[in-house]
């Protein structure tokens, strides 16, 4: 493992933070000898971020730990073009009205992970349509365009992979590599701010930024990334078979949030308390190291631990005991997700395979009987071996229906 001289740099060593960097002992020695100012640009895509987004903020979180000023940007400005980035087609653009209640929500994930305030190592919220919004074109074109290189932009990973597909690629979205470096050169004169962090998507824009402030401005600026996660399985980190893996309790109840961690498989576990939690490394060690069922006990501690950061001790502590409760105890806890359903429905009959779906349970009718024929679905913790069976109102039981998949998988069905 590399030793640097600067505390950040370390960190994000130790626990497997970094990726790329334009110029690492450059870098070191700047964080060692000065507060530094680092920024993260979030788009307003939807009113909140995802687990996607929590390893940037996770950065952000040890870059002001260890003595320096964070900046979270949000892209009011580059929303409106939307990132080409890792895409095979265009974004759906937004109204500004759209994006102005995304903004909103969320501003939400950063509250717990960061400081903000006036100090010199407070973080701070900066929107880049304040400068974006205002540019004139034919300014841009002469002030700014005239030092970005087409060739590079053609190289770039963002770009490069979209042609090569044949995939379209709009003018529009061409343009945001360019408004995105023109963002860094802002930030670093309003903020003398010198580094932008990223995943690792995300090199191709950040570098250009790094050669717009050179030549424009003739500053140092540094680009570092991190590694897109995958987990052990090859599939993309926080994404599942309902969709998004959302930070904001408005978008995903907060026992979806912690049985989500729960269910890290064996092979993960040790790289996400590195990168997920803020547990000492000697623990996280520890907790590594467990085989076997005991491996389990490390899930919890980092379902736990997670579900604290993003959503506090409280709902952390009433989703573990909600588990417990359903997992150990084999109760009908009250916290679990609930869906309602016409009683008409349940008068009438509705078949079993198709509520599986529509409770998200299962992906589609095939999936389903897949798993009513692998012994994985029951119904009020009785298992079922019929996939032609239909839920009704005799199936209710203390004013529910506990639909279950596996041990870890329920919902509750409720009346309306």
């Amino acid at each position: 493992m590399t030793v640097y001289q600067s505390d950040f740099l370390n960190v994000l060593e130790e626990r497997g933070f970094i990726h790329q960097c334009s110029n690492m002992e450059g870098l070191d020695k700047l964080l060692k000898s000065q507060t530094t100012t680092a920024y993260v640009g979030f788009d307003c895509t939807a009113n909140s971020l995802h687990v996607g987004n929590l390893i940037s903020i996770m950065m952000l979180h040890w870059f002001q730990t260890t003595g320096h000023r964070p900046i979270a940007l949000m892209g009011g400005g580059t929303t409106r073009v939307g990132d080409p980035s890792g895409k095979d087609e265009s974004r759906k653009l937004l109204t500004p009205e759209i994006i102005e209640t995304n903004k909103t929500g969320i501003k939400q994930a950063f509250e717990r992970l960061l400081y903000f305030g006036e100090g010199e190592k407070d973080a701070q919220m900066a929107d880049n349509a304040d400068w974006l919004l205002d540019l004139h074109y034919i300014d841009f074109l002469r002030d700014v365009g005239r030092h970005l290189s087409v060739n590079q932009m053609l190289q770039r990973d963002s770009v490069r992979l979209r042609l090569e597909r044949e995939q379209h690629l709009s003018f529009l979205e061409f343009n945001y590599m360019c408004l995105q470096a023109y963002d860094f050169v802002e930030l670093y004169k309003n903020y003398d701010c010198r580094l932008q962090m990223g995943g690792s998507d995300q090199w191709g824009n950040i570098v250009s930024g790094v050669d717009l402030g050179r030549r424009i401005e003739g500053a140092e600026l540094y680009a570092l990334t991190t590694p897109l996660l995958t987990t052990a399985s090859g599939t993309k980190m926080g994404k599942t078979a309902q969709g998004a893996v959302w930070l904001n309790e408005t978008r995903l109840p907060a026992y979806d949030y912690w049985q989500f961690w729960r269910n890290t498989e064996d092979a993960d576990v040790k790289r996400f308390l590195m990168r997920f939690t803020l547990l000492p490394i000697e623990e996280i060690n520890r907790l590594g190291a467990l085989e076997g069922a005991e491996i389990n006990e490390a899930k919890k501690v980092l379902a736990y631990e997670a579900t604290r950061i993003m959503r506090g001790e409280e709902a952390a502590k009433q989703a573990q005991e909600t588990a417990e409760k359903t997992f150990e105890q084999g109760a009908l806890a009250d916290n679990l997700p609930t869906i309602e359903i016409a009683k008409s429905d349940l008068e009438n009959g509705i078949g079993m395979l198709g509520l599986y779906v529509q409770a998200g349970l299962c992906a589609s009718n095939g999936d389903a009987r897949r798993q009513v024929k692998g012994g994985a679905i029951r119904i009020n913790d009785k298992a079922i071996n019929d996939e032609r069976r239909t839920i009704t109102q005799a199936d209710l039981a203390d004013g529910y229906i506990k639909l279950s998949l596996g041990k870890k998988k329920h919902i509750l069905l409720k009346p309306a």
